[in-house]
């Protein structure tokens, strides 16, 4: 599969919503563990890490989720936070191409 393939109009609507599902869980886990970090934080410096772990957690986030067409299937491969039951109504070969890179993720 090329980074240019075509996404017909049913396998975009499936993508929108695979996408924005993996990216609520991903902000979910980070307001419940900032919440948890700051609800702790006694000193300034705890104050400044809970900042930090924010700060990184936002770069980790934006890079993450690229919603390009031509990032998807890597977008899809690469983050613990889609079901892949989500993705069903892509083509077979968006799938195993997904299936194929999140694996290599894991391994590597």
């Amino acid at each position: 599969m090329t980074a240019g393939e075509k996404w017909s109009p049913s396998e975009k609507k499936v993508a929108r919503t695979a996408y924005d599902a993996a990216l609520k869980v991903a902000l979910d886990k980070t307001l419940a563990e900032l919440k948890s970090r700051a609800h702790v934080a006694a000193t300034p410096s705890e104050i400044w890490d809970v900042e930090d772990f924010l700060r990184q957690q936002r770069r980790k986030i934006d890079q993450m989720f690229d919603y390009r067409y031509s990032q998807l299937i890597q977008v899809f491969a690469n983050q613990g936070y889609l079901e892949e039951s989500l993705l069903v109504g892509l083509s077979e070969d968006k799938r195993q191409t997904i299936r194929k890179y999140a694996s290599w993720n894991r391994e590597g």
